[in-house]
């Protein structure tokens, strides 16, 4: 395999090339050898994962992917031994992000002013968020930042898989419904009219579903422009909604409430929940800010809100399982046994992980069959749609030829 990757050499100069080795152990056993000290590694990414990334959370001009990257390359420079200061230049000089790059050289300026590498990215906090922060902070504090950094950045590495296998099951649907819409609207402008004209001149009796058809194509040819004003306004006023608080939170709860992708989301945001729960417990921190920080983590405003609840509850001294189970929409008793388990024998961050590991394998099982049920569920759509078609136009044009003979 050809891995890209950046390495510094005995004069302590970053260097960058490509070379084919069979796995990155491999690719960093050469380069030692050859006195250099590998700083990165990875495959070139495909053309199929670079449009993937392109869908990948964004906090503050930085990827969830830049910053698993960042997290990863960090822990293998000051692994290595390499100062702080000189791991970020290390960074920034491989980041291809102009305002990520910008946002490492300001970390640097922090680092060298004499602040700890948690201070120097609260300022931030909107680009890296809560849970990179509070991670570094208990790193820094309990003389592990190499394997909190490590930590972080397996979850944020898990957290990118589980969302790209979402929104690959969801690319196909989307791509096949846009075809159907483009296609169905070219046909109301261009085909419906010509069968009209031949309708007119066999002076053809038309069924009610016939002349509704013909009446949408006359619409769309005398108003498509304006169709198409009123579409691009609707789209930017829902993507406004969308980005609002009000709407967030509709899109939230409708989304549990989906047939299909329901169950799904559920799936993720449990796995996520456990996956980050667990990262902070075992980072040190106390249960309730490990709780106020996970809720902040999830995208979705009801496991958010039962998250919250949590810490109140907590403090007056209910248990995490008990308060879970005021939520069985949420969290199934699996997940609450074994929390409650975790809770009794003192092993909740390793019935977390345990949890985590057993939603995320659902995810992506659940991705995979769906793909197996959406297909041929496009198929009936796909024939649906040609038999409602050919019902209503061709069929009249049918019977006036058979009347005819």
């Amino acid at each position: 395999m050809l891995y890209r990757y950046t390495a510094i050499n005995p004069k302590g100069e970053t260097i960058a090339g490509e070379r084919e080795a069979t796995d990155e152990k491999i690719l960093s056993k050469v380069l030692r050898d050859e006195g250099l000290l590998i700083t990165s590694a990875g495959a070139g990414r495909s053309v199929f994962s670079r449009l993937m990334s392109l869908g990948s959370i964004s906090l503050g001009g930085a990827s969830l992917f830049d910053r698993m990257i960042f997290a990863r390359n960090i822990a293998v420079m000051i692994g290595a031994g390499l100062p702080m200061t000189r791991a970020l230049e290390a960074q920034e000089e491989q980041a291809r992000n102009k305002t990520f790059k910008s946002i490492i050289r300001r970390l640097k300026e922090g680092i060298v002013s004499g602040q700890t590498f948690s201070q120097s990215l609260e300022p931030f906090r909107s680009t890296f968020g809560d849970f990179f922060i509070h991670m570094m902070e208990a790193g820094e504090i309990s003389g592990k930042l190499e394997q909190s950094l490590k930590l972080l950045s397996r979850q944020m590495k898990r957290d990118h898989d589980l969302r790209a296998k979402v929104r690959g099951a969801m690319i196909y649907p989307a791509i096949v419904i846009s075809v159907l819409i483009i296609i169905g609207v070219l046909m109301l402008i261009y085909v419906v009219p010509t069968l009209t004209q031949t309708f007119k001149e066999l002076q053809i009796k038309l069924p009610p579903l016939t002349l509704f058809i013909i009446a949408v194509s006359d619409f769309l040819q005398k108003y498509i422009i304006w169709v198409l004003v009123a579409l691009a306004v609707l789209g930017y006023l829902a993507y406004q909604g969308v980005r609002s608080s009000w709407g967030g939170e509709f899109i939230s709860r409708v989304s549990l409430r989906l047939p299909i992708f329901g169950p799904l989301i559920k799936k993720l945001n449990t796995a996520r929940m456990a996956r980050t729960l667990a990262s902070l417990i075992s980072a040190g921190l106390s249960i309730t800010k490990s709780l106020e920080i996970t809720g902040r983590v999830l995208g979705n405003v009801e496991y958010q809100e039962s998250l919250a609840g949590a810490v109140a509850s907590i403090e007056k001294g209910q248990s995490f399982s008990e308060i879970l189970r005021q939520y069985p929409r949420l969290y199934p008793p699996l997940v609450v046994q074994m929390i409650s388990v975790g809770e009794e024998t003192g092993t909740m961050s390793r019935m977390l992980v345990r949890i985590a590991l057993f939603y995320e394998e659902d995810v992506s099982e659940t991705t995979k069959n769906m793909s197996v049920i959406i297909e041929p569920l496009m198929m009936v759509v796909i024939g649906t749609i040609v038999g409602f078609f050919a019902i209503s136009m061709i069929q009249p044009l049918y019977s006036s030829l058979a009347g005819g003979i």
